[in-house]
C-alpha cells in the first residue's frame, strides 16, 4: 500500500511540474483564459451536483470570462 502511495505522489508531482512548465510560453490572455475555464468547471460542477453539462458549461463561460479580463 505505501509503495502504491508513494507511486502516485511522485506521478501527481512529475504531471504538476509538466503542466507548470507548458504555461510558461502562454500569454497573459491565455493564462486568464485557462484559469478562467479551470474555476468555471469547478464552479459548473458543484452547483449542478457534477453534472457534466453543468461542467462544460462553466468552463466555457469561465474561459470566457477570463479571455475577456486578459484583454490590455
Amino acid at each position: 500500500m505505501i509503495t502504491v502511495k508513494r507511486l502516485s505522489t511522485a506521478l501527481l508531482a512529475i504531471t504538476l511540474a509538466v503542466s507548470l512548465s507548458a504555461c510558461s510560453s502562454m500569454s497573459k490572455r491565455e493564462k486568464h483564459a485557462a484559469i478562467g475555464a479551470g474555476a468555471g468547471a469547478v464552479a459548473g460542477s458543484v452547483l449542478t451536483d457534477g453534472s457534466t453539462l453543468g461542467t462544460l458549461g462553466g468552463a466555457a463561460i469561465g474561459g470566457l470570462i477570463g479571455n475577456q479580463t486578459g484583454k490590455k
